[in-house]
This record gives C-alpha cells, sequence and structure tokens, in this order.
C-alpha cells in the first residue's frame, strides 16, 4: 500500500491528531519559555538601570578618557561634568524624535570640559581641555532652541555612542551667533566631523542632559540598540520544546511507514499476524 493509503487509515488519523496536540502543546511551551527569555532579559536592565541611578552618577572621566574608544556597556550610563558650554559652535541636528515621539530638533552644544571628576589627569598628555558633545533637549522647530547656560555649569546626563560620520551629513551653514535662532543643523552627531568645527580632543561619546530645563523637551535614557538581549537558558529551553515538537510529527511518519514496510513484508498492514514494521504481534 503507499503511503498515503496508510495515512489514511481512522488508527493512522486517531494518532496523527494526538501527535499534532503533542506537537502544539510543545510549540505553546517553547514560546511560552522565549517570552520568558526576553522577559528576564528585561527585568535584568531595569534591575542594572536600578542599581546605576541609587550608586549616582559618576565622574566622566573615571568611566571614559577623551579620545578613548567608547564600550558599548556604557551606553545609558549617568556621569557627571564640570566645564563651560561653547555657545557659538551649537547646531541643530534634525530628524531626531521627541518625548512624545514626534519629529524635531536636538540641541547640541560643545562643553568645554574643566572638571570630569580626575582633576585634570584624563587629558595630561593631550593638547588641552577636551570638548564633550552634549544634548541639552528636544525642540520641535529651529527657532525654540535657547542659549545655554553661560559660565561654568555642571552637567549630569546619560552617555551615548557617537555616530559613524556616513550617517551625517556637513554643517549646513555657518556657525551662528549665540542668541540667533539660525543655529547649523547636521544630520547625526558623527564626532568625527564636529571636531573639525569644534576642535579637539573630544569623546568618543557624548552625553543626553538628564536634568534639562527651560522650553527643551528632556529625553529619554539611552538604550542599547537592539532591545535588551536575551536569556540563553530560557531561549535554549525554547528551542527543546520545539524540537520535541518536530519528533512528535515526525514519530508519526515513521509509524506510516513500519506500517507499510509490514503489509509489504506478509498481510495486510493491519494483520494481526505482522504487526508494526513486519514484527510477530505479542
Amino acid at each position: 500500500m503507499s503511503f498515503w493509503a496508510v495515512a489514511r487509515q481512522p488508527r493512522m488519523i486517531v494518532l496523527l491528531l494526538v501527535f499534532l496536540l503533542a506537537a502544539g502543546g510543545c510549540g505553546w511551551l517553547g514560546k511560552w519559555q522565549l517570552d520568558r527569555a526576553f522577559e528576564r532579559a528585561e527585568l535584568a536592565a531595569a534591575q542594572e538601570a536600578r542599581e546605576q541611578a541609587a550608586a549616582g552618577p559618576a565622574g566622566l572621566g573615571e568611566v571614559l578618557e577623551p579620545q578613548a574608544s567608547f564600550p558599548g556597556e556604557l551606553v545609558g550610563r549617568q556621569v557627571e561634568v564640570t566645564g563651560e558650554f561653547e555657545a557659538h559652535r551649537q547646531v541643530l541636528v534634525a530628524g531626531r524624535a521627541g518625548p512624545s515621539g514626534e519629529v524635531g530638533y536636538l540641541v547640541l552644544t560643545p562643553l568645554r570640559v574643566s572638571d570630569d571628576g580626575t582633576g585634570g589627569e584624563s587629558w595630561a598628555e593631550l593638547s588641552g581641555a577636551p570638548v564633550l558633545a552634549v544634548v541639552r533637549g528636544w525642540v520641535d522647530e529651529p527657532g525654540a532652541a535657547d542659549d545655554p547656560p553661560s559660565g561654568e555649569v555642571t552637567v549630569t546626563g546619560w552617555l551615548q555612542a557617537g555616530e559613524a560620520a556616513s550617517e551625517a551629513a556637513a554643517i549646513e551653514a555657518e556657525p551662528a551667533a549665540a542668541g540667533s535662532d539660525a543655529w547649523p543643523v547636521v544630520h547625526g552627531i558623527a564626532l568625527g566631523a564636529l571636531v573639525q568645527e569644534w576642535g579637539g580632543p573630544i569623546y568618543s561619546a557624548y552625553v543626553v542632559d538628564s536634568e534639562t530645563e527651560g522650553a527643551l523637551g528632556q529625553l529619554p535614557r539611552p538604550m542599547i540598540d537592539g532591545g535588551t538581549g536575551v536569556n540563553l537558558q530560557n531561549a535554549f529551553y525554547a528551542l527543546q520544546w520545539w524540537v520535541f515538537g518536530g519528533f512528535a510529527v515526525a514519530l508519526w511518519v515513521r509509524l506510516v511507514r513500519d506500517e507499510m514496510a509490514g503489509g509489504r513484508r506478509g498481510g495486510g498492514p493491519t494483520d494481526p499476524d505482522t504487526g508494526i514494521a513486519g514484527l510477530p504481534a505479542t
């Protein structure tokens, strides 16, 4: 008999339904484990954020030195740094989502650092005091951007990695004078390009101000792109359940083929003298 002839037998149909039910259960358990994998990763990330918040901001120079490469695990780390804003070099970053999701502009201002928590040791061998890019907040239109505070200020904010130069266009206008609403516009926070305008040395990351004041919109704490990861143990359990479900269907196919083999070795597929796979019935 052919495969489909055997498969259509009532006994095989009943077995198929049982195995499909088992496979469906395994699939549901696998999905549950995968949901748990992401849930546990999100809980771990939230716990890490709470611990960082409880620890308070670290001095910028204690976690990142000027011109040093930026490690990805520092994204969202809260830091504190003191310096003076260079208002005449402020720019706007176009095409960025605001607190409510609408598209507008980031207000990006260079901060000439005077204290990063190391007493100047982090840049002692460099050409001078470093500059730090600070996202002071968000506005919906260029005219809403205000001047940065004058004099020495202490900025508390979250670290975020600079963007690649290929993702940002060059500055579209000459630097505007402080107090003008015709701020230059850029299309990305490409620190390698901005250092040509601002001078160096420069940090390889920028800071999102966590204490935005005035008319500027407050931005959320940066997160690592691609989510918070996955718990590998639960993900492995999910894979196991899906494999078990596949085995259930494969077992039914094997039973049908064994029934066919029994029929070929003598008698009908359901002959009590042959049994499954031609073995004597017990």
